[in-house]
């Protein structure tokens, strides 16, 4: 994904409040999204100190959580998606560790997409982990499109 359709998603994907039925609402909407497609994916919202919804589905392993970790630590750190932080990295020639971050604890991998608000900003992240990390990216888009349509 280039960079401009990546900032366009950050800048137009905004939740009027997120609350904890919300992210159920979401995790919920990313697990039918799943099934529907049997995707081994591990689904994972949380704020910086809390985990709202986590689910394996079939087919998923411990890896994926930590890959889930991993990435909604990026996101939750640089209050943007991974892959947004990957590509604005990549077109810097940077990485992790040019930030004093270790990939024991940070991934710029895909999948991390960041939960605002229009009051409060970043309140949270969804993250997916399980598919090549642009799917993963897009899944969490695609159910944060479908439940904002719903707002």
């Amino acid at each position: 994904m280039d960079l401009a359709t990546l900032e366009a998603d950050f800048a137009a994907l905004v939740f009027p409040a997120f609350t904890e039925e919300t992210a159920l609402h979401l995790g919920l909407t990313l697990v039918e999204m799943g099934r529907a497609q049997a995707l081994p994916i591990v689904i994972d919202i949380r704020t910086r100190d809390r985990t709202l919804f986590h689910v394996a589905l079939p087919g998923s392993s411990a890896i994926n959580d930590n890959w889930a970790r991993r990435k909604s630590n990026t996101a939750l750190m640089f209050q943007a998606p991974s892959l947004l932080v990957q590509t604005r990295m990549e077109a810097k020639g940077e990485d992790l560790a040019r930030h004093g971050l270790s990939s024991v604890d940070y991934a710029t991998n895909g999948g991390a997409v960041t939960i605002r608000t229009g009051a409060a900003g970043v309140v949270a992240c969804v993250t997916v982990s399980g598919l090549p990390q642009v799917e993963d990216h897009k899944l969490a888009i695609a159910a944060i499109r479908a439940v904002l349509a719903k707002s």
